[in-house]
């Protein structure tokens, strides 16, 4: 299994700094790992060092909360875009959802949607917050908006992915549309549960420990 393909490498500390992010994409050339994650200042930087690479650019938007507006949240989305971002990994309207304004959960993301044509959108929908019915209803409405992919955490909630939501995810959402596994990822048996479950990305700071314990 060609795990490294499947990594979105991550880095989405507050106190990341440029040397850190150099490090990430290095990393990510030297193992081909799906895309770095970084948080959107350091977009330009991840993009001029990963030019010559297959590596993606993948950039969080309304993070880590979701309770941006959607205006805000579409602003953000075209300047990642503009400064080399590849792909989207946007958080959605947790309070929306709870509170059943499914047109505006909806809308929010569909506002997305239509800013990031073209490119991959994932809609993070933090499940450690929400019911199995929440959960459920998040991935059809996510569905219903046309996104790529849907993803379990932003890593800063109480907990990241479990494999019984990465089933239920890709249940609700069927083989067109990807499940992305995120939070609390760390070893390679963690990121194989995941992808048996079906996970079609996994999203980790880890990604190398992971890798290694594969080439071993």
């Amino acid at each position: 299994m060609n795990i490294a393909s499947l990594i979105d490498h991550t880095l989405l500390k507050a106190n990341a700094t440029e040397r850190d992010i150099k490090k990430l994409c290095l990393e990510a050339i030297k193992f081909k790992f799906a895309s770095v994650c970084i948080n959107p200042f350091y977009v330009l930087l991840a993009k001029r060092i990963l030019k010559d690479s297959n590596v993606k650019v993948c950039t969080v938007i309304g993070f880590p909360l979701g309770a941006t507006t959607s205006d805000m949240k579409a602003f953000e989305a075209k300047n990642a875009i503009i400064n080399g971002a590849d792909e989207i990994d946007m958080v959605m309207n947790i309070g929306a959802l709870k509170d059943k304004k499914y047109k505006i959960f909806l809308d929010d993301i569909r506002i997305v949607r239509k800013a990031t044509a073209g490119k991959i959108l994932k809609v993070i929908l933090e499940t450690a917050y929400l019911t199995k019915k929440e959960k459920i209803k998040a991935c059809q409405l996510s569905k219903k908006a046309s996104v790529n992919f849907v993803k379990t955490s932003t890593g800063f909630g109480p907990h990241g992915a479990i494999v019984k939501d990465i089933r239920l995810m890709r249940k609700i959402v069927g083989n067109n549309i990807g499940v992305k596994a995120s939070g609390g990822i760390k070893t390679y048996s963690d990121a194989t549960k995941m992808i048996n479950a079906g996970a079609s990305r996994i999203g980790t700071s880890a990604s190398v420990n992971i890798i290694r314990r594969v080439e071993r």
